[in-house]
């Protein structure tokens, strides 16, 4: 038995048997295991670039062999299940599984994952920024709401620590396979990561706007407000936390291997 699994169930193990249901019943009703699948797909392409922008054409099928083990569904799904039941652990969590399970609740969720769906087409990506463009030239004011929601749920900081972790643990892997012909410091690591935090910055609050300007566009002003509400709710800051820490838990994982598994082959070896 793996530690992963040990770990999973040990927490399982300290959860109470109705606990352990609403907490599944919260994380179905958020539609989870189709966001984790999305991002396996986001994650794969990533990979696809990486072997030809990165690594110059490294590593060929061994390469996409390491990346899809990585992208792994259950692996993916574990992590971020054992980070955001801990960061829910004492919150009341009714009220939360209440919303999600409501016709505006599942409607936003439907509505978001589809979004994420569509943006894995470059295209379909390219016009959303076109829009969020044209809605800010004409001043739109359903961005204002939207601005709200990013706001109230704090979405661009914390994307932009999350992807800076990421990054950090990207390196971190790099330098513990031995990919640089020199030793790269921590304070070098940490140098080298901060210097992208402004252009992270700028794809972020891009991104987070454009994404959810075309994923709410059939939304009343009303259902925004009302997730908005809830968001503001002790149990609604709680969530949010929950996520954050297990998506960040998440991407760390996988971008430490990440970089493992590229050094490899900046190394001149083969997996």
């Amino acid at each position: 038995m793996t530690r992963l699994i040990q770990i999973c169930l040990a927490v399982a193990l300290l959860l109470p048997g109705a606990a352990r249901a609403d907490m599944e019943a919260l994380y179905d009703a958020m539609g989870m295991e189709r966001i984790i699948e999305i991002m396996r797909e986001e994650g794969l392409s990533h990979g696809a670039e990486m072997s030809t922008d990165f690594l110059n054409g490294a590593g060929g099928s061994d390469w996409e062999r390491a990346v899809d083990d990585i992208y792994d569904i259950e692996k993916m799904s574990a992590t971020l299940k054992r980070g955001f039941s801990a960061a829910l652990d004492g919150t009341d969590i009714d009220p939360l599984v209440a919303f999600f399970q409501s016709q505006t609740g599942a409607e936003i969720i439907a509505l978001e994952i589809s979004a994420r769906e569509a943006l894995l087409d470059e295209a379909v990506e390219e016009a959303s920024v076109t829009q969020l463009q044209a809605a800010q030239e004409a001043g739109d004011p359903r961005l204002d709401l939207i601005g709200r929601y990013i706001e109230t749920n704090d979405l661009v900081d914390s994307n932009v620590v999350g992807a800076l972790n990421s990054n950090y643990a990207f390196y971190t892997g790099l330098a513990d396979g031995g990919a640089f012909p020199f030793e790269m410091t921590q304070d070098q690591i940490i140098r080298d990561v901060w210097d992208q935090e402004t252009e992270i910055r700028d794809e972020t609050e891009e991104w987070i706007n454009s994404y959810l300007l075309m994923a709410y566009q059939p939304l009343s002003d009303d259902q925004i407000k009302a997730y908005i509400t809830l968001s503001e709710t002790p149990e609604g800051t709680a969530l949010n936390r929950a996520l954050f820490e297990g998506f960040n838990e998440m991407f760390t994982e996988i971008s430490r291997a990440m970089g493992l598994a590229a050094s490899i082959y900046m190394g001149g070896q083969e997996l």
